[in-house]
């Protein structure tokens, strides 16, 4: 049976064009405002960060945070959607200058775990198990300032108190080689995979693969999709693109370079990506000039690739290509692919 997909985006994919060099281009919209943009493109569900839900969440009570948490979920059920993750947003604080989990301070790593721990509180009321790790102040901009081991150590004993606090709960841990640090501890889905495995339960850990952040590890998308289901540890998919190796781009899927798209949908296609109730999330955003009426278009146009591309995996000539494979008759299988992405 052909598989079918459900799709999601956060409040962040309708961004208003700041770029790390410039301001907003655009206005910003409220939270209604995007709930009702998913609703009519037709999306399932939206991803967070916890702040998302609960605006300025460090200075909230824990009935404050519970209050705003169902006020949020309310609205989702009544648009039709469910949430499909949280993330503790820690890369924002002040308590995270020196990093989070891995800060050389105790105190800024016990606010770290603290606001994962209310993060945690917040994806229960939401109606969802899944906790992203986006370690982005994990890492160093000077080798001597942290000892790797103790980090890794760090990280593995804060992941077990996440673990600890609700059986249920499943961390997904989202790998980036760089940016905003110079360099972070997990910067692939092989280290997120072989770290799940030091702590108290590692069925429970498992990552998200973005595409930008694999091709800025100068890998492919594909063979990271393939590597994690291999696991059956991919538990979460940001789909984008990213010209080279830049800041993180975040362009509509497909926009780059359409053939690493389609052997990315052709790796999901084989490892029956979605069986088990993931989403494909598209975190994406506007090209930064692009006017407010035309702000919802690249969550459209990335969703409408991605199903072109499911069609295009699913047309191509499998019965040719292993015929060129056993002849090793490799340029041929070069052109079969070009031919069929170009309607030949």
């Amino acid at each position: 049976m052909a598989q079918t997909y459900k799709f999601c985006f956060g409040p962040w994919n309708i961004s208003e064009g700041t770029d790390p060099y410039g301001p907003p281009t655009r206005p910003p919209q409220t939270f209604d405002w995007k709930i009702a943009a998913m609703k009519k493109l037709g999306f399932d569900a939206m991803m967070f960060h916890d702040d998302d839900v609960v605006p300025d969440i460090d200075t909230k009570s824990p009935a404050q945070i519970r209050r705003e948490s169902k006020e949020v979920k309310k609205k989702l059920a009544d648009a039709g959607l469910v949430a499909e993750m949280v993330a503790p947003r820690l890369w924002f604080s002040p308590n995270t200058i020196d990093g989070a989990y891995t800060s050389n301070d105790a105190a800024q790593r016990q606010y770290a775990i603290d606001r994962s721990l209310r993060c945690i509180d917040i994806a229960k009321i939401l109606g969802t198990d899944l906790i992203v790790l986006w370690l982005a102040r994990e890492g160093t901009y000077l080798r001597e300032s942290k000892n790797g081991r103790r980090s890794i150590e760090l990280l593995v004993a804060a992941f077990d108190k996440l673990l600890g606090a609700d059986k249920k709960t499943r961390l997904a841990i989202e790998p980036k080689p760089n940016e905003p640090m110079d360099h972070a501890y997990l910067p692939t889905i092989g280290h997120a995979l072989a770290v799940a495995q030091l702590t108290c339960d590692a069925k429970r850990v498992g990552c998200v693969i973005e595409s930008a952040h694999a091709i800025l590890a100068g890998l492919d998308p594909a063979d990271e999709i393939d590597f994690a289901t291999s696991f059956g540890k991919l538990w979460s998919l940001h789909l984008n693109d990213q010209n080279g190796l830049k800041f993180d781009q975040d362009k509509p899927f497909g926009s780059a370079n359409l053939r690493v798209a389609f052997n990315q949908v052709r790796a999901l296609e084989r490892n029956q990506y979605g069986r088990d109730g993931q989403f494909v999330c598209f975190d994406v955003h506007p090209f930064r000039g692009t006017k407010p009426e035309h702000w919802l278009g690249h969550l459209e146009n990335s969703r409408r690739t991605f199903l072109r591309l499911v069609e295009k995996s699913r047309t191509f000539n499998e019965t040719r290509a292993q015929a060129l494979i056993a002849d090793r008759d490799y340029q041929a299988l070069d052109q079969l692919a070009l031919d069929h992405l170009l309607g030949r």
